[in-house]
């Protein structure tokens, strides 16, 4: 018996298990997988902003739009709804995406942006006014940027689409092989004899991108703190990440480690801050190098940080032996400047540094001035952006400034100009100014130029880079006669200049001498810098900014969105990494069983050999204020408060949708099939005894009582 029982369970595994492979085989001749990435919802203090599915997904019918004429039929009264437009990005416009967010989700169910780019001028999701309601001013009077003059906006390409709520998915597909399956299946079920679409299966897509967030970041933190307090449901997340600061010199001064004592600075301290965007954004997840729009400005704060390094004395034979620069990355500035909002909170509140790298705090007091390098759209042309006219500080950095782009020695073929006023670009010194107009800031910045800002496109061919791969030394500065390795105009040549002027006005600044010197930055480094953050992180230059026994970067440029508690913090991670490279000092005589604790670093170094170095890196919270006060008015406008939904899953699949005739028909069939066997088994119910007459009843085995 019980062999037999082992056998009919074996029996019965082998069945469910033949179901199960026949019904994966079934499900994958029905559906096609489509990779791309997805929008998703990102909330601030009064709104949400973004994109999301239905909870258990959007589907529509596959359309292509070629033309505006293709977008008319979906919006007159298509016969098949809900569609699905494959939108390229020429027509991926402000205009079109919202008039199918009029017609409503019953007539657009998901939007498929397809990359085909060759009929692309422009393509910025951005505001015209980045940042507008959390700038220095938001007054007429105090506005840094106009919103209403397109003209004159830091963004005159902007759509707006970043900040708009969207009640469908929208799904960016990059791939050609993946764009050729939705254009094929489009072709051959659905592009033709539009009239008899509800009377046949269609091609469409189902996309899953369900946003569990919903009104504004209030409302989601109040459910995700109420919900944690009974079963750990996030349903939001802050923005929140990390800025990245080296000081060129180490700092040697220390505090006392005890966490209850008050701290206090040393007012003998001064330092020049020299600062820049980490960060870029975009619509979809994933996707966005910003080549443009930051990524040329932490190049050129890197090779001023790396030339000031090699070029200038000991901290002790400066005019001023307590003079310092810190170099500092700012993270989230796409998001209301999280990262200098958070900065200038722990100044106010001497948290920077904070205790654990046992350093004396840095106040107000000790900052000479702030030098912002913003975005450099056209690289040849620079202005010094103020508020005050009557900055002597500013006229003499302009002037400094200007004598070394203008040399006949250098022949840089740069031009820098003054602006003074309230229009003043979206940069971190913004932060500062709001807190303080009288603060010494200085933003570097050009006009701007750059269609594609906040966008998928802003990426290396935005910027004309082509990687030269010279395997030469880049830790070392150039001479200014060596222009064998790259073209005058090229993006390499263009950093180096740009790079050079300013550290070699602050090292006039620091040591009182003007520089005479033929050395300059280096474009190698340059060229390397940007093949790891546009191409792969598996590169030479992260490699020597890593410790040997480091694992190698993904063959993959590293995320640059900001991200949240425990997202992707590969961007402040590699720059961390470089910063305390090219900044830190050979330690030759220290092994590296010795070179573990910070500030010590081992570095695999340019040769990968292994080299220990004092470095003077690290790591401040890049999360908003906001986050930190219980009380805090979210309408105030004061902190960033922008949020991001959590979800379960992005992915979408393509599938032939039956007509809703043949819906209805099988829905018919099968109501039928259910009334009749409703009745069959009433029937047999009622007269079971007929039908069943010679089945003997339940008691027939007793026999009948007899008397005693």
């Amino acid at each position: 018996m019980a062999e037999k029982v082992k056998a009919a369970a074996i029996w019965l595994l082998l069945f469910l298990q033949g179901v199960i492979v026949l019904g994966e085989r079934t499900r994958d001749k029905m559906y096609q997988p489509i990779m791309g990435a997805s929008c998703f919802r990102r909330l601030n203090g009064t709104h949400q902003t973004g994109c999301s599915s239905t909870h258990s997904g959007s589907v529509g019918v596959l359309h292509l739009i070629n033309v505006d004429a293709d977008l008319e039929f979906l919006l007159s009264s298509p016969p098949s709804p809900p569609y699905a437009p494959l939108i390229p990005p020429h027509l991926f416009t402000r205009n079109n995406l919202m008039r199918l967010k009029e017609a409503g989700p019953k007539v657009i169910s998901v939007v498929l942006l397809i990359n085909k780019f060759e009929k692309m001028k422009q393509f910025s999701h951005e505001l015209n006014c980045p940042n507008q309601y959390s700038g220095l001013g938001n007054s007429s009077d105090t506005a840094t940027c106009d919103a209403s003059n397109v003209a004159l906006s830091w963004n005159p390409w902007g759509t707006g689409l970043l900040h708009e709520d969207f009640p469908f998915p929208i799904y960016y597909i990059a791939d050609l092989d993946e764009i050729n399956k939705l254009e094929n299946c489009f072709e051959k079920f659905n592009n033709f004899e539009y009239e008899s679409h509800a009377l046949r299966s269609l091609c469409a897509v189902e996309v899953k991108a369900f946003m569990s967030a919903a009104v504004n970041s209030e409302v989601c933190m109040r459910r995700t703190n109420f919900i944690n307090n009974l079963g750990g449901t996030k349903y939001c997340d802050p923005l929140q990440g990390r800025n990245v600061y080296a000081t060129l010199y180490p700092r040697n001064s220390t505090e006392n480690i005890d966490d209850n004592a008050k701290r206090t600075v040393n007012p003998v301290e001064k330092f020049i801050i020299v600062s820049c965007r980490l960060d870029t954004t975009s619509l979809f997840d994933g996707v966005g190098l910003g080549a443009m729009d930051s990524l040329m400005g932490l190049a050129t704060m890197t090779m001023v940080a790396q030339m000031l390094r090699l070029l200038l004395p000991a901290q002790s034979s400066l005019p001023d032996p307590h003079r310092n620069v810190l170099f500092v990355a700012f993270n989230g500035e796409s998001y209301d400047y999280i990262g200098s909002q958070r900065f200038v909170y722990d100044l106010e509140n001497l948290e920077f540094p904070t205790r654990s790298t046992r350093s004396i705090p840095i106040s107000f007091e000790n900052i000479e001035l702030m030098l912002d390098i913003g975005t450099l759209d056209d690289i040849a042309n620079i202005k010094l952006h103020t508020l005050h006219k009557s900055s002597p500080l500013a006229q003499k950095l302009l002037q400094q400034l200007n004598r070394y782009a203008k040399s006949s020695r250098y022949n840089f073929k740069v031009n820098f100009e003054s602006s003074v006023g309230y229009h003043m670009p979206p940069t971190s010194a913004q932060s500062f100014l709001r807190r303080d107009s009288n603060f010494p800031a200085f933003i570097l910045n050009a006009a701007p130029g750059n269609k594609y800002y906040h966008s998928i496109y802003d990426d290396r061919e935005n910027v004309d880079f082509v990687y030269g791969n010279s395997s030469q030394d880049y830790t070392k500065l150039a001479d200014v006669s060596d222009l064998k390795n790259f073209k005058t105009d090229s993006l390499q040549m263009k950093v180096r200049n740009v790079s050079s002027i300013v550290a070699m006005t602050l090292y006039e600044t620091l040591t009182g001498k003007e520089y005479q010197e033929s050395k300059v930055a280096n474009p190698l480094l340059a060229d390397e810098f940007f093949y790891c953050f546009l191409q792969s992180s598996d590169c030479p230059l992260f490699k020597a900014s890593s410790h040997p026994d480091s694992p190698s970067g993904l063959p993959l440029p590293p995320m640059r969105y900001i991200s949240v508690l425990g997202g992707s913090q590969e961007s402040s991670g590699w720059t961390y990494r470089l910063l305390g490279f090219l900044l830190s000092q050979p330690q030759p005589q220290v092994p590296m069983e010795n070179c573990t604790q910070l500030p010590m670093s081992y570095f695999s170094g340019f040769n990968g050999t292994g080299e220990c170095r004092l470095t003077t890196q690290n790591f401040t919270s890049a999360l908003s204020p906001a986050f930190l006060m219980d009380d805090y008015d979210w309408s105030s406008g004061k902190f960033s408060t922008w949020t991001e939904s959590t979800w379960s899953q992005f992915s979408a699949r393509i599938f032939l949708r039956p007509s809703n005739i043949h819906e209805i028909t099988t829905l018919a069939i099968g109501l039928v099939v259910f009334i009749i066997s409703f009745c069959l088994i009433y029937i047999i119910s009622s007269r079971w005894e007929v039908l069943f007459d010679d089945v003997p009843a339940s008691n027939a085995a007793f026999p009948p009582p007899t008397a005693c």
